[in-house]
């Protein structure tokens, strides 16, 4: 498999360096972690100019290829991160733009793609977190609308959110993974209420969301009623293929502060250390080695879609970041315990990575079952 830049591609990698090379510095501060509404201005202001220079189609337009490239330039030259528009183009965008009618996307990929509306996503339920086809959250027809009420947790950005991709059971006498239908949910319709959640490391950008027989019209269901699973499946194909590709090369760059830190305490002094740096390198080379073959095999076999292959990548990641904040404390030492340090809060936040995003043990058996061919257990 040949990885290196086609000659269109390296065109458009020196033009989006050359763009962001004028465009980074001019930039105003963001806001604090903190500040949400602030943030939320700030992530849909970044969203804006990407969509005035051309760059904003990247994640649904473009090939597999030119994706990757864009993810990996705006990372290395520090630009905003997609964040509280993530769901949205980085989850629902990619989802209804492979599954959705014209109509659809029509009304939703421009108004994310110029920087307009926000998406969360409403997946996860207190009693259906890694076994997720277990939701409760129940909707029944009535006319031109369903009728939605139970309840999801993590639900990110949701107190900013404009849309939800909601996750709800419509036939709860079908298998469990056949009754599941997928919707849009606008997030000021009636009966929902937002409750942000507090995380470990003192952020809210997750939240509860309650809802009591909330109106959705029948119009904004993605795919047929009860094949909302597929569906999903889609959707999770993207969050653990390419979703996390800008925070490998984000990895690779702390790697690097890690080491120029370690020489500077004189902590490169340990041989353990180094190997564990080394080790670590190797390990995050060979994850982005691993996503280029995923996206060129996504590019030629489905159409931009992300395969099995993403649970590969996702399984090794997350325990990868976890090793690499553990060496940063290593680094750091008594400073580990300090929240106003570079890294501490990310080590913090890369705990849930072994859950977020369907847990290590789910990829686990995705990788036995679809990839391996082993059996199902019993």
């Amino acid at each position: 498999m040949d990885l290196s830049d086609s000659p269109e591609d390296a065109e458009f990698r020196a033009r989006l360096r050359e763009w962001l090379a004028r465009t980074l510095p001019a930039l105003p501060p963001q806001p604090s972690p903190d500040d949400w509404p602030g943030r939320r201005a700030y992530d849909l202001g970044w969203q804006r100019t990407l969509y005035e220079a051309g760059y904003a189609d990247v994640h649904w337009e473009a090939s597999p290829g030119v994706r990757l490239i864009f993810l990996e330039e705006t990372e290395k030259a520090g630009a905003p991160y997609v964040g509280a528009n993530f769901v949205g183009l980085l989850h629902a965008g990619p989802t209804i733009a492979a599954e959705g009618t014209a109509e659809q996307r029509a009304r939703w990929l421009p108004p994310v793609l110029r920087g307009e509306e926000v998406w969360c996503q409403g997946f996860s339920e207190p009693g259906a977190g890694s076994d997720l086809a277990a939701l409760r959250t129940r909707a029944w027809r009535d006319g031109d609308d369903y009728v939605v009420s139970g309840s999801k947790i993590w639900t990110s950005h949701a107190e900013v959110a404009d849309w939800c991709e909601l996750l709800v059971r419509t036939d709860p006498d079908a298998p469990r993974h056949r009754g599941i239908t997928w919707l849009a949910m606008p997030m000021d319709a009636p009966g929902i209420t937002v409750r942000p959640l507090r995380t470990l490391a003192g952020s809210a950008e997750f939240a509860e969301v309650f809802l009591d027989e909330v109106r959705v019209p029948a119009a904004n269901r993605v795919g047929e009623e009860n094949d909302g699973w597929r569906v999903t499946m889609v959707t999770l194909s993207f969050e653990r293929g390419t979703a996390f590709v800008g925070e490998v090369v984000a990895c690779r760059r702390v790697l690097g502060e890690l080491a120029a830190q370690a020489c500077r305490d004189g902590r490169w002094d340990d041989p353990a250390l180094r190997r564990r740096l080394g080790r670590l390198n190797a390990d995050f080379r060979a994850l982005w080695r691993l996503t280029q073959g995923n996206v060129s095999e996504a590019e030629a076999a489905r159409g931009g879609v992300p395969g099995v292959g993403g649970s590969v990548f996702k399984l090794r990641y997350s325990q990868a970041r976890q090793e690499l904040y553990d060496a940063a404390a290593e680094v750091l030492g008594d400073a580990a315990l300090d929240l106003g340090r570079p890294w501490v809060r990310d080590r913090l936040s890369s705990l849930s990575y072994t859950i977020a995003a369907g847990t290590s043990q789910i990829q686990r058996d995705i990788v036995g079952e679809r990839i391996l061919g082993l059996p199902k257990g019993r």
